[in-house]
């Protein structure tokens, strides 16, 4: 599973880090979420379905 965030659609609400903190981190100097973890956890889709703006794709 390879996960990436669009930082160009990214808003920064941090719905990712809390639902999946093990691949998603909040950089708090640019105001994005950025993957700390490319690949891995099965929560990834859970946080890219829950994405508002639906900037996150998970890959297979």
């Amino acid at each position: 599973m390879h996960v990436k965030v669009n930082q160009e659609e990214c808003i920064g609400c941090g719905v990712c880090s809390q639902i999946c903190p093990e691949v998603f981190e909040l950089d708090e100097d640019a105001g994005k979420a950025k993957v700390i973890r490319a690949e891995g956890a099965e929560c990834a889709q859970e946080a890219a379905d829950s994405c508002p703006v639906g900037c996150i794709t998970v890959n297979e």
